[in-house]
């Protein structure tokens, strides 16, 4: 199946969150996860998370969609357009959707966006870590390693690295 990513919606993040799970691989701090991991969904913190993304200037926010279903997030943030870079960021909704390939396929949409529509020169990203299933995917599209800083690994793809093929 391919994915496809649409604008995020209030509605579909509803649909993102109604489905999420914790991930401890996001979790720095694995005593933030004891209290993290019993996640429950709540219309109104759905609602703040959602007008909080939509204020962030010069960020898009979209929804990771497999057919009709939301199966996580895709993030373009902070644009900047006198350094024509942005920051790439996703989180899939559950481990049902992981390693299957998706997250691979809705990385390579955004940064094509961030390069095709936006203009960019480049995309940052950051991972934690501990968390090598993101890094995997990072190195496997091409981001080059820059170094760790806080407990994050963190990466960027140049336009003219970007390996694959755009329409």
């Amino acid at each position: 199946m391919e994915i496809t990513l649409k604008p995020m919606t209030r509605e579909k993040m509803h649909e993102m969150y109604r489905g999420f799970e914790m991930d401890p691989a996001i979790f720095e701090d694995m005593t933030l996860w004891e209290h993290a991991k019993n996640y429950t969904y709540d219309p109104q913190k759905t609602d703040m998370l959602f007008d909080m993304r939509s204020a962030e200037e010069g960020s898009i926010a979209f929804a990771v969609m497999l057919d009709q279903t939301v199966i996580g997030e895709a993030g373009l943030r902070h644009f900047d357009p006198d350094t024509k870079e942005c920051e790439l960021s996703i989180h899939l909704q559950n481990d049902a959707v992981k390693n299957l390939g998706y997250g691979t396929q809705a990385e390579r949409l955004a940064v094509d966006y961030a390069f095709d529509v936006l203009g960019a020169e480049s995309v940052f990203a950051e991972s934690l870590v501990k968390n090598t299933r993101s890094q995997h995917v990072l190195e496997k599209l091409g981001f080059r390693y820059l170094g760790e800083e806080e407990g994050f690994r963190q990466y960027r793809l140049q336009r003219k690295d970007r390996a694959w093929k755009t329409l």
